[in-house]
């Protein structure tokens, strides 16, 4: 029998609270992360970030909290290996259910000495596994739930070491899967079990690599291996061991071996292995260092997780700039376009011309210019003599041209916000399919809108200017109206985008606006009005084309959380915590 001690005599090391409030934190953190940006490395990140706080909930911190409890040894393995026949032998009856048809495992049994249930029962460790206690002889269900413990107490167990037999870590269910990785990262010891046939597989081995990266203890029983090649496999699986920087792990071979009328191995196959965990338990200074080991390897290794999440949020948070960066950069060069439409006298063509012509009465004059432009000045108090034509009809071209040019570059601006997101892996996840090429629904009166709102504050400002006595009786022989329409022109009459006899067209249309408004102002007055009227158009443009990039922006999620600095800080605080708990100081 195994050898049974009072794990109530030894002198446990308690830690303080200053670990655990850490370690709590932690949790809480990589509970939040959500990463929702669908970049290559989010995926992993996420499921990295739950497996931690899974294992935080599940060993790391109820580990910290009792050092001095039992050691918990996970039996694993891949499918087939004989885990269950294992413990079965291992606890001389049958406790564990074991047979040919796959999965076998699946409801997770652990055995304990009847004085370390106080230790199991409640929900200390693997608090998201209920307690389930079978009937006596009971080996377990065939299709048991997965998301309960068996508890089976046994005297034939040592005080201070549990076996906790787990479902195939390659099985065909991924309940199983998952199941299974989540208990080996819930224990202290391995007992890792494979067969002389599949000892190089690949997936043991990944899990044995991650074991040797938190520095747990290892042991490999090495099943089945058929008469006389014991030494040749027992050397290979050695080497692999010694090559993985597991070299300090015990290996025990169990040899192909006919099972009793029970289904269980006879006791001298396991022997050797009854034997080490007996030594286990019987020192608790051993236990203790297992323990203190495996815990300072986890908390290491969550270090790394911590800052595989902290690289993964900083990848989504510039992913997310860049998108953002998309979108405003190509509504602020459409708002850059449609401006310099105003500027250079592009909106002086075709109908916003013909009905200020119209409105001026310059049929006559433009007829002059073609004997030269230097008589405008001379002629241009002729044209006003009389009261101007009403300027509804200028005012509504103005309208409509400048509409259109804004809707144009806001479609533009759409194209090239789509077409850069498509090419995002991120982008194209937000898109989900939707096609936000073109102006938004109602964009075209909400620019309609604000132009007439801007025509708005231009004979507003006009009416502002002509409250001084001097301009009032001036202003009003024009009519409010008819002076607003000839800031409007101006604004739009630089001969930049103009040729041929364009540039005469819109350089004498400017001088008659321009003149009209010296006239009545002066020269200071007039390149202020035009002033207030650019940076007045220029806001307004500028706030449809923001809000209009909204349909984007709008997409990109709240990436909430903490920052990089934050996150390097708590990696710096759980490394120190890691060597604190490998030396042996109190955490």
């Amino acid at each position: 029998m195994m050898v049974s001690v009072d794990s109530t005599t030894e002198a446990a090391t308690h830690p303080g609270p200053e670990g655990a409030v850490l370690l709590q934190e932690v949790r809480d953190r990589l509970e939040a992360v959500e990463l929702p940006l669908d970049l290559p490395e989010a995926a992993a990140a996420r499921r990295s970030a739950r497996a931690a706080a899974v294992q935080l909930d599940d060993y790391i911190l109820p580990r910290l909290r009792s050092l001095d409890a039992p050691l918990l040894a996970v039996v694993g393995g891949s499918t087939g290996a004989g885990k269950s026949t294992l413990v079965n032998a291992l606890v001389q009856r049958p406790v564990s259910r074991a047979g040919a048809i796959r999965p076998t495992t699946r409801q997770p049994t652990l055995v304990h000495h009847p004085a370390d249930r106080r230790w199991f029962e409640d929900q200390r460790i693997l608090p998201g596994l209920s307690r389930l206690t079978p009937a006596a002889g009971d080996p377990g269900a065939a299709s048991g739930d997965g998301g309960s413990l068996r508890l089976v107490a046994d005297a034939v167990v040592p005080r201070g070491v549990a076996l906790l037999d787990a479902p195939d870590i390659d099985s065909v269910s991924e309940q199983n899967r998952l199941l299974a990785s989540q208990l080996l990262s819930a224990a202290d010891l391995w007992l890792f079990v494979t067969t002389a046939n599949r000892y190089a597989d690949a997936v043991p081995w990944h899990l044995l690599t991650e074991a040797a990266g938190r520095n747990i203890t290892v042991a490999v029983v090495l099943d089945r291996v058929p008469p006389g090649v014991e030494e040749e496999v027992r050397e290979d699986l050695a080497a692999m061991l010694q090559h993985r920087g597991l070299g300090e792990a015990k290996l025990f071979v169990v040899a192909e071996t006919a099972l009793d009328g029970r289904g269980m191995l006879p006791l001298e196959a396991v022997a050797p292995i009854r034997e080490w965990l007996a030594r286990l338990a019987a020192d608790a200074p051993v236990r203790a260092g297992i323990a203190r080991r495996t815990l300072g390897g986890a908390v290491g290794l969550l270090g790394a997780k911590v800052a595989d999440v902290a690289r993964a949020g900083e990848e989504q948070a510039a992913a997310a700039e860049r998108l953002r960066s998309d979108a405003l950069g190509a509504y602020r060069a459409a708002t850059a376009r449609a401006l310099a439409a105003t500027e250079d006298g592009t909106l002086l063509r075709g109908e916003v011309l013909a009905r200020w012509q119209d409105f001026v009465g310059t049929g006559e004059f433009f007829r002059s210019l073609e004997s030269g432009i230097g008589r405008v000045r001379d002629r241009v108090a002729a044209f006003f003599s009389g009261r101007p034509e009403p300027s509804a009809t200028v005012e509504t071209a103005i309208e409509s041209g400048l509409q259109s040019v804004i809707v144009e570059e806001a479609e533009k601006a759409a194209e090239d916000t789509q077409a850069r997101w498509r090419d995002d892996p991120a982008g194209r996840q937000l898109l989900a399919g939707a096609d936000l090429a073109g102006a938004g629904e109602g964009f075209a009166g909400k620019a309609a809108a604000q132009i007439r709102a801007w025509q708005g504050d231009l004979l507003e400002l006009i009416r502002t200017e002509g409250t001084d006595k001097r301009f009032k009786a001036r202003m009003l022989s024009f009519g409010v109206n008819g002076l607003g329409v000839a800031l409007m022109i101006v604004v739009f009459a630089t001969t930049g985008g103009l040729t041929g006899l364009e540039i005469g067209v819109a350089g004498g249309t400017a001088v008659v606006g321009q003149k009209l408004l010296e006239a009545v102002f002066g020269d200071d007055a007039v390149r202020r009005l035009a002033g207030k009227a650019r940076a007045g158009l220029r806001q307004r443009t500028q706030e449809l084309m923001d809000e209009e990039a909204r349909r984007f922006l709008d997409r990109l999620p709240v990436l909430a959380g903490d920052s990089p600095a934050e996150w390097r800080e708590l990696r710096a605080r759980l490394d120190d915590l890691a060597a604190r708990i490998g030396a042996g100081d109190p955490v």
